[in-house]
This record gives C-alpha cells, structure tokens and sequence, in this order.
C-alpha cells in the first residue's frame, strides 16, 4: 500500500514585480508593463511513498521541496494534479489526513512563550487526544532523544535556536503519528544532536505502518537515511531510486577530485575539454583555495585537465579519485553541484501571492 501518492502535481504561484530605482517611482502608470508574472514551484510532480518506508527528496534550497510537503500536509492547495496521503485526498479530506500526520520544519518557531518546554508538549499532546500517562511517558522519552530532559522547566522564549528546533522535533512526534513529513529537520544543529535525532528516525521508522517523508540538501543524511529517494530540481523530478542505484548512475565513469590554491575561475575552459562530462566547483575564500570535482569518460582525460588548470596559472595541490556519491549524481543530473544550484535560483519577490 502506498502512503504517499503524487500524480502531475503542479503548483503555480503568481506575483507583482516591483519597480527597482527611485527613478520608476516617478514613471507614469501608462509606461508601465502589466507586472504580473508567475512560478511553477512544481510541475508535473508524480512519486509513491510505500508504507513503512523512510523517503528522501533531495535538491537544492528553492527546489521545490517544501511546497511539495505544505501540499501534502494540507498546508497548500495544488494548482493541479491529485495528491492522496494514507489513502485520502489531500483537498477534499483534510481532516482525516491531519489525525494521522505531523510535521517537523527545520528552523520553525513553533510554541508558545509563556510555557515551558514540557508544558508546550503536553498540549501539543492534548490537542491529538493522547491520553496523560502515554504523554508523559512518551514527553519523558522525547526530551531524552533531543537532550532537552534538563530544561524540561524552561520557559520556551529562553531557549536558544538550537534548542527550540529540538524542542520542535519532540513535538513532532509526541502523537505518534503514522506518517511524519520532516522538511530538513537537521538544519543548523550541532552535529551530536543531528546525529541523535538521525538515528530516532531510523529507529522510528522500523515500527509497524510507521512511514517518514523527509527533506533535505545535506547529501550524506540522505544516504545514511533513505531507502529511496527522489532528487528534484525547478520543481521536477529528475531520477527516484535507492541512494545505491542512484549512485550507479555515475559508477561507469571516473570521477576525480582536485584541490587548487588560489580562486580558480576558468571553469569553461574546463567544460570544453573533450573527455569532461561535468565539473562542479566550490570555492573557499577563508582558505583562498578551489576544490573541482569532475565526472569524465575515462581516467586519461585528467591529464587534459591538469594541463589546463597549470596553463591558467593554478597549483594543484591535491587529486584523489572518488567513489560516486550522491554529489556527484546530482551534479550529472543537473550539471553543476547543488552549491551552484543554490546561487541561481531566483528568489520570490516580496510582493508575491499565491495563485
């Protein structure tokens, strides 16, 4: 049985653009274009979770990935398409999708100030019906799980970022849902808590009909995590598989690694080399160094690639050839890594509304 299926979902927002300068302000309405203009933020999405599975979706900040999990979690309406979570449909049957899900957002505010962090679970807890010795059985375990048993009594406006995102994990899962939607519920945690709290989903996830829809961008959580996973970008499903299958998307080519001091920035003398399929790019400014990693047809063309790095005046300071990682699928896919990906994507304007 499924838990999650998605057919051709689109979802179209529209917006105003604004003028830029304090020289439009003075222009005439008449001179002006209409302004209107409009996003696809998803389109065409079609995908099936299975129960009991622990799902990634992977792509970059603007990907489309959140909007995917507010439709699903009957936070936003679909432009067009079907959406059905456990079986019921995700415009026409709210209700009974809400009794079964929860949702963690990495970097939500969620809580209410004046309680403390128990207090804030236990009416999380109240509002699913959970009866009191089973929530505070389950509070108890919960602060455990997020380190946050010692500060159980602090009052939710003194708790740091960190401690909040933890505390909003907690209440994720305070009902015991049977799908949870986590959207990037790592990000910006020190790396004992993210590790904490990876290895309770995994855990998790292991109980009977428990089912997780997780998003992210960090390429090694999803590895770690997912037994399937679908990479999206501009709002499409690019390839869905397991992250072992996706890596054998590359394994048939070399894959290279260079380290270079100094900011490289002759990347498309790069990509017009014969034999270079892609090439990603992350340039260190503290270290004043560049790190390339390339994806090529064979393993001669990196002498070609040497060439041209030491010709443009570059010191290679290290090479390693490297196993496929879901970088590097990402980067075959998309052709360039998601660090670029990021840089490029366009930003709503301030003034935009749904359509």
């Amino acid at each position: 049985m499924n838990a999650i299926e998605v057919i051709d979902l689109v979802r179209i927002f529209k917006y105003k653009k604004k003028r830029k300068g304090l020289l439009a302000r003075f222009k005439k309405a008449k001179e002006e274009p209409s302004g209107n203009g409009e996003t696809r933020a998803l389109d065409g999405i079609t995908l099936q979770v299975k129960e009991g599975e622990l799902f990634g979706l992977l792509g970059p900040n603007g990907a489309g990935k959140t909007t995917l999990i507010k439709i699903l979690t009957t936070l936003l309406l679909p432009t067009s398409g079907k959406a059905m979570v456990d079986g019921y449909d995700v415009v026409k049957e709210t209700h009974q999708i809400r009794e079964r899900i929860s949702m963690v957002a990495g970097g939500e505010n969620s809580g209410y100030g004046i309680l403390n962090v128990e207090e804030n679970l236990w009416m999380f807890a109240q509002f699913y019906g959970v009866p009191t010795r089973v929530a505070r059985l389950r509070i108890a375990e919960l602060l455990k799980v997020v380190d946050l048993s010692k500060d159980a009594k602090t009052k939710i406006h003194a708790l740091s970022t960190g401690m909040r995102q933890k505390m909003n994990f907690a209440r994720g899962f305070v009902a015991d849902p049977k799908i949870a939607f986590l959207d990037e519920p790592t990000l910006g945690l020190d790396v004992n808590a993210a590790r904490d709290i990876r290895a309770f989903i995994k855990t998790w996830v292991k109980q009977a009909g428990k089912t997780v829809l997780l998003t992210t961008h960090y390429m090694a959580e999803a590895d770690e995590l997912c037994d399937r996973m679908a990479i999206i970008n501009k709002g499409k499903i690019l390839a869905c598989d397991s992250p072992a299958n996706l890596k054998k998307l590359v394994q048939k080519e070399a894959v290279f690694e260079l380290g270079l001091s100094g900011q490289f920035g002759h990347l498309e003398d790069l990509r017009a080399l014969q034999g270079v399929q892609k090439v990603a790019c992350h340039l260190d400014s503290g270290k004043n160094a560049t790190t390339l990693k390339f994806i090529l047809d064979e393993e001669s063309v990196i002498a070609r690639v040497i060439e041209t790095i030491s010709r443009n005046g570059s010191k290679l300071v290290s090479l390693t050839k490297t196993e496929p990682s879901l970088e590097d699928v990402f980067v075959q896919l998309v052709g360039k890594s998601m660090e670029e990906e990021e840089k490029t994507v366009n930003q709503f304007d301030s003034s935009a509304v749904e359509g």
